[in-house]
């Protein structure tokens, strides 16, 4: 449904995209991951064609876009980070106006902002203006106004953004309503569980490139972390730390407050290893845990830094 190939863009000296390269399949539910200043924002820019950009090709529903697709962009739907509503119109009323962009048949647009309201959970406030509503509540209005008139490919940028979480549970089922649907998702979160919940498939971007792309299994395989083991309550001095660190498959330990953590590439066996080798030197502890890597873990080690950075 989507090509993105070679994409470059500059704002003078600086390189906003760098050859970006991505493809989004025909009802995908895709996140798009990176650090503040990645690139996200730009492309999704460039995509609908806000911006123009030096290099590269854009297609979609196989076509070229350009700012005058009025027949493309009736296809699609965009949910803003920022909630872009008139403080003046009620929810219906807001509602109604975006839908009007793109629906000018008013029995068929009143179907769909009754379809939108309910479909938001925003029946028993349809009267009220957006100031009167929690942001929770300000957020469904954003998406409500975004999808109203059933476009094929919906852009979601970080909706979930200082939300209660019944809103954020709510919002989430609804995405995956949408796509079961058959809406095609662009998805952008800095919540890595929301990603991992929804997504089909990934891109992390750093420096304006798709730097790692895949299904969450995929991207986890990608990293050397297989396993973190975690032990709390357990005194060990430096001749235990040496040999747990000599432990096969283990490559980092990180020791701190009787806690140690033990990071091992993918192999059967590694907790039992850990397990026996405590038994055998008689050492106690606390509580011991085992977790497979996370998408946290996958863009830590492949970017180098934390996605808020």
């Amino acid at each position: 449904m989507i090509e993105i190939k070679n994409l470059v863009k500059r704002y003078g000296d600086l390189v906003a995209l760098d050859h970006l390269n991505l493809e989004v399949s025909e009802g995908e539910v895709f996140g798009l991951l990176g650090p503040n200043g990645c690139g996200k924002t730009t492309a999704i820019s460039c995509l609908l064609a806000l911006l123009k950009y030096d290099k590269g090709e854009i297609t979609i529903f196989g076509k070229e876009m350009h700012p005058d697709s009025y027949d493309m962009k009736r296809k699609i739907g965009i949910v803003p980070q920022e909630v872009a509503v008139f403080e003046e119109l009620t929810v219906a009323e807001n509602i109604d106006y975006f839908c009007g962009l793109y629906v000018k048949d008013k029995a068929q647009r009143k179907e769909c902002v009754e379809q939108a309201i309910d479909f938001v959970g925003l029946e028993n406030h349809r009267k009220m203006r957006p100031k009167q509503l929690s942001g929770g509540l300000l957020r469904r209005l954003n998406i409500a106004c975004g999808i109203a008139h059933k476009p094929e490919l919906i852009i979601l940028d970080e909706p979930t953004v200082a939300v209660d979480p019944q809103s954020r549970n709510h919002i989430l089922e609804g995405i995956q309503r949408l796509n079961k649907e058959g809406a095609t998702i662009i998805y952008t979160s800095h919540y890595m569980e929301e990603v991992e919940q929804i997504c089909t498939r990934i891109a992390i971007l750093d420096h304006g490139r798709n730097i790692a792309s895949g299904t969450k299994e995929e991207l986890k395989r990608m990293i050397k972390t297989g396993e973190r083991i975690t032990i709390e309550g357990v005194a060990l001095d430096r001749e235990h730390l040496q040999q747990i660190r000599e432990l096969p498959h283990v490559f980092q330990i990180d020791y701190k407050n009787q806690k140690i953590v033990i990071c091992c590439s993918s192999a059967k066996q590694n907790l039992m290893r850990v397990l026996h080798y405590l038994q055998e030197n008689e050492i106690s502890f606390g509580k011991i845990f085992s977790e497979m890597p996370t998408l946290n873990d996958v863009f830590l080690e492949i970017t180098g830094k934390e996605l808020r950075d």
